[in-house]
């Protein structure tokens, strides 16, 4: 009954939507009565936010009918690879012999279905993600003091805190994620593998008016966040730090997604000091000129900017004297004192409690000793930390200092190798801060900790992160950049677990389904399902189901839940113990136990490797226009039709097998399955940046927040000084001339901002060697 838009009438969808169309048919009934309307007038209304919970019977048809979808897709792919051969089987769990997340029914399984702990209480659940965290900064990684190099490497990394978690916890050494930001944080909210839900840094301004449900950055409208499904297992929701799924509209913001409160920052990042957007924090530079300060504080009775008086109710004393002008440098420098030296502001240098991760922590302590423990917590802990700009408190670099001579290390000789290696200890004092409070209270013992990052350390300049000995970085499908440090740990883990590392593949997107598993609530999205109707009936992109998978009998038993392929990205995939990498990867190299190091500071300029994906005004920004110089400076290599891996014999993908005979068969089959699965990537047209968005961050007092569908979400705002009025005006004066100018003559208003304010391709080298060595 359904039809079938063009755009979507590949062989793949044609099967899926004729699966679907026929259990909506069965279905038609259930979906009148738990949504409020689904005969939508236009595009750009919003469509239907179901909350009630379908009765049993129907949760059982629709698993049903996702099984059958299921069995379709793998019997097309089959055909369409022209074997005959049974697809790989279930992932079983070794505990119970049943396949992994569902329950004799065909449910969803909850913990009472046999997942590992039985009957006992729904744990806290402390969910705590890094970002940009290299491999080897990791002190359980760093494995091996034989060398010099070797010691002078666990002399750098400190992460006593986290090595302890470990020791007490699981090590999951098989963790992936995608090798961006948005994308992993995507998954990770909504249980999708990335590439059916967000596999690129859309900017948050980005709107398309035809599609107002995934024609935005991030998330799809309509897709059920995790903290939505925790809040139904009756659990207390509460985040702070780094978002990056959506800004948009108040749906896509962590409120919209289920969080009660949200202390933190919208996009990929921002100043660690003040907040606003510098150039060097994400390298791109957006319609708004990056004027604006990205930090909010999002509530019940108040959502808005944190402002003077909510930084002081979170210890920092100081104005930190942000100016709403282009930010293409930084307006302080990495220890937090002022460097625009223009007359604006007198020099200062604020303190360590005004460092934005200070600010979170005090936030997330006071979430922990609030808290009422006849309710489970669930606690989002997203640090900005480790990603760029790299700037951390002066304290923690003489801390780092006097441990490294402490350890018989000698003084680290890069300024951005010290400055990465001092925040990540500034990170694991934090985690030590949230382990302390959680036994203040008697809560350890009922805590799940899951510890995870975001993607691979980014190993350009400046990310500075190092992987040792995984090949590769952020941006690349090696294993350096999408297998990522992740542990569980707290008094939840089963004590014959404590201490042992899991081997099982484990996606960032099975976090979804594992905590509704042990919350005790369908992972099921019933409000994606229903807005599907609507959205087949207007010809758009239809939302893709939770694929993630429960992973905790995995992690108790030691199955792996992931052996059958796993779609990593379009251009990689892993079908254990194979990882079949395609087309061209950017930092294709091994870092070394030391890196950055004087030698790669030095040759930075000449060889890279430099950061590439800037954009200015939302067009790319060319490290060269030659495209063998452009590979020569981010160190790429070209896999073509793939390269062929065992990750299990050659983890650190030392030995390419595609030449190999005796594995051409393989190599055959996975290219067939990638190309299968990239048939069914989850790309909808997000549309472009709006001057919108800059409109109303200038209304806000210069703010990133809400711009569509927002006008009554704000709330508990003061109104705007006469003297905040005027800069407002000013501001909106300025951008909106900008916009027009980028209308009439993009190009050239382009080449001339980049010309007026020195912007480099890969931006400035901010490396260098430091004078004591």
């Amino acid at each position: 009954r359904l039809r079938v838009s063009s755009a979507l009438a590949s062989p793949i969808a044609v099967v899926r939507l004729s699966a679907m169309a026929a259990c909506a048919s069965d279905l038609m009934p259930l979906t009148r009565e738990t949504a409020s309307s689904i005969e939508l007038e236009s595009g750009l209304a919003e469509p239907p936010r179901s909350r009630a919970s379908p009765p049993r019977w129907a949760r059982v048809a629709l698993a049903a009918c996702a099984v059958a979808v299921a069995a379709a897709l793998a019997l097309l792919a089959q055909r369409a690879a022209g074997s005959s051969a049974a697809p790989p089987p279930a992932p079983t769990s070794v505990a119970t012999g049943h396949v992994v997340g569902l329950a004799e029914d065909g449910r969803p399984r909850t913990p009472q279905d046999g997942s590992g702990n039985g009957t006992r209480k729904k744990p806290h659940v402390v969910l705590i993600l890094a970002d940009d965290y290299g491999w080897g900064n990791l002190g359980v990684h760093r494995h091996f003091n034989r060398t010099e190099d070797q010691k002078q490497a666990q002399a750098e990394v400190h992460t006593p805190n986290l090595d302890h978690l470990v020791r007490h916890g699981v090590l999951l050494e098989r963790h992936y994620a995608y090798k961006i930001c948005s994308p992993s944080r995507s998954s990770l909210q909504s249980g999708r593998l990335a590439v059916h839900v967000n596999t690129v840094n859309t900017g948050v301004t980005y709107w398309n008016l035809g599609d107002n449900v995934s024609g935005f950055a991030g998330i799809p409208r309509n897709m059920t966040g995790i903290a939505q499904k925790m809040k139904e297992g009756g659990y207390k929701t509460h985040m702070v730090g780094k978002w990056d799924a959506g800004m948009a509209t108040p749906q896509h913001t962590p409120l919209g997604r289920g969080y009660d409160t949200w202390l933190g920052y919208f996009q990929h990042a921002n100043d660690y000091w003040n907040e606003g957007m510098p150039l060097a924090s994400t390298g791109n530079l957006d319609i708004c000129e990056n004027r604006f300060v990205d930090f909010s504080l999002y509530n019940e009775t108040y959502r808005g900017p944190v402002t003077k008086a909510i930084r002081k109710e979170l210890g920092c004393e100081m104005c930190p004297g942000h100016l709403q002008i282009p930010n293409i440098k930084s307006q302080v420098n990495a220890t937090g004192c002022n460097q625009l030296h223009n007359g604006s502001f007198s020099n200062y240098c604020l303190s360590d409690s005004c460092y934005e991760e200070a600010m979170f922590n005090h936030r997330a302590l006071d979430i922990i000793q609030s808290h009422d423990t006849s309710h489970p917590l669930f606690l989002f802990y997203s640090f900005h930390l480790l990603h760029t700009p790299l700037q951390v408190p002066e304290s923690y670099l003489s801390q780092l200092d006097r441990l490294v001579e402490e350890s018989g290390g000698r003084p680290i000789d890069s300024a951005n190798r010290r400055l990465y290696a001092a925040m990540v200890l500034y990170m694991d004092t934090m985690v030590g801060n949230l382990v302390a409070a959680l036994e203040d209270r008697d809560m350890y013992r009922d805590t799940l900790i899951v510890f995870m990052a975001d993607n691979g350390g980014p190993v350009y300049e400046p990310g500075s992160a190092n992987n040792h000995p995984l090949k590769g970085g952020k941006y690349s499908d090696w294993e350096g950049g999408v297998r990522t440090n992740a542990f569980v740990s707290g008094g939840y883990v089963p004590e014959d677990r404590l201490g042992k590392a899991f081997e099982g593949v484990i996606s960032i997107a099975d976090w979804y389904p594992t905590l509704c598993t042990i919350a005790g609530v369908d992972y099921f999205d019933f409000e994606a399902n229903a807005t599907n109707h609507y959205l087949f009936q207007h010809g758009l992109p239809t939302l893709p189901p939770v694929d993630g998978r429960p992973q905790w009998d995995n992690i108790v038993s030691g199955a792996n839940g992931r052996p059958d392929p796993f779609h990593l990205s379009e251009r990689a995939l892993l079908h254990w113990p194979f990882k079949l990498v395609t087309a061209k990867q950017e930092y294709s190299f091994y870092q070394g136990e030391l890196f950055p190091n004087c030698t790669t500071v030095m040759e930075y300029s000449e060889n890279g490797p430099l950061f590439a994906d800037m954009k200015i005004f939302g067009a790319s920004m060319k490290l060269s226009t030659n495209e063998t110089v452009q590979d020569q400076l981010t160190l790429t290599s070209d896999c073509g039709d793939g390269c062929l891996y065992n990750v299990l014999e050659d983890p650190e993908e030392h030995e390419d097998l595609s030449s190999d005979p005796s594995y051409a068969d393989i190599r055959s089959r996975l290219l067939q399955t990638l190309k299968d699965m990239n048939r069914g990537i989850f790309s909808p047209d997000r549309g472009s940046a709006t001057l919108q968005a800059c409109l109303v961050g200038a209304d806000l007092g210069g703010f990133y927040g809400p711009f569509v569908d927002s006008e009554t979400f704000y709330a508990g705002l003061e109104p705007l000084s006469s003297q905040q009025q005027r800069v407002r005006d000013k501001v909106k004066s300025d951008i909106t001339g900008l916009n027009a100018s980028l209308d009439r003559i993009p190009e050239a208003t382009k080449e001339e901002f980049v010309a007026n304010h020195g912007i480099k391709p890969g931006g400035s080298t901010l490396d260098s060697c430091l004078p004591h060595i």
